[in-house]
C-alpha cells in the first residue's frame, strides 16, 4: 500500500493553535482547565494544545494522561492525575484519530463519573467511520476515507505529519 500524506508539520501546526483558540473560546471564563489526552498520540496533541492556550490566555492547564485499553475498552481506564483534580472544573478530552469512535467513548464514559462544569472533545482528524454517536467538539479536519484505509499521525520534534496508508 503507498503513503499519502494528509498533513505537515505546519498544517498540523495551524490546526493545534486553532484548536487552542477554539478552546479558549469555549473556556474564556474559567480560571483553569484540564486537558486529557488518550495515550500516547492523543496526549501528545494535548500538550501542544496545552502549550498554545497558555501561550495565547490566562487559563491554567493541568494536563492529564488517559490510558485506554484499545482492543479492549472495557477494562480499566487510569488517568494521570486523580479526580478530585479535575471535578467540577472544564475539561477537553484529546485524541489524534477518531476512527469509530470507540476510544472516544469510553473516554467520555469514564469522565461522566466526575461531575465536570463543561465536556468537550478535541481530535486531530476526524475520519467519519462511527460505530458510536460521538463527535468531535474541535477538529482539525474531516477525512472520508474507506474502512481498509489507516490514518497514521506522527508526532515528532520539528517534523510531525498524518498520512494515509
Amino acid at each position: 500500500m503507498s503513503q499519502n500524506t494528509i498533513l505537515n508539520q505546519e498544517q498540523i501546526n495551524h490546526i493545534i493553535k486553532r484548536i487552542a483558540y477554539q478552546v479558549y473560546e469555549t473556556f474564556i471564563d474559567e480560571k483553569n482547565i484540564t486537558i486529557a489526552g488518550i495515550a500516547s498520540n492523543g496526549y501528545v496533541l494535548a500538550t501542544k494544545i496545552a502549550t498554545q492556550l497558555e501561550a495565547i490566555s490566562d487559563i491554567k492547564v493541568v494536563l492529564c494522561e488517559v490510558k485506554i485499553d484499545k482492543h479492549n475498552p472495557n477494562s480499566a481506564i487510569t488517568t494521570s492525575i486523580a479526580a478530585s483534580d479535575y471535578q467540577n472544573k472544564g475539561l477537553v478530552l484529546v485524541d489524534d484519530v477518531l476512527n469509530s469512535g470507540t476510544t472516544l467513548i469510553y473516554g467520555v464514559k469514564h469522565f461522566l463519573d466526575v461531575p465536570i462544569k463543561k465536556f468537550k472533545t478535541a481530535v486531530l482528524i476526524d475520519r467519519n467511520h462511527k460505530k458510536y454517536p460521538v463527535k468531535a467538539d474541535f477538529k482539525g479536519i474531516s477525512l472520508s476515507t474507506s474502512s481498509k484505509e489507516h490514518v497514521t499521525v506522527v508526532f515528532e520534534n520539528e517534523n510531525s505529519f498524518a498520512y494515509l496508508a
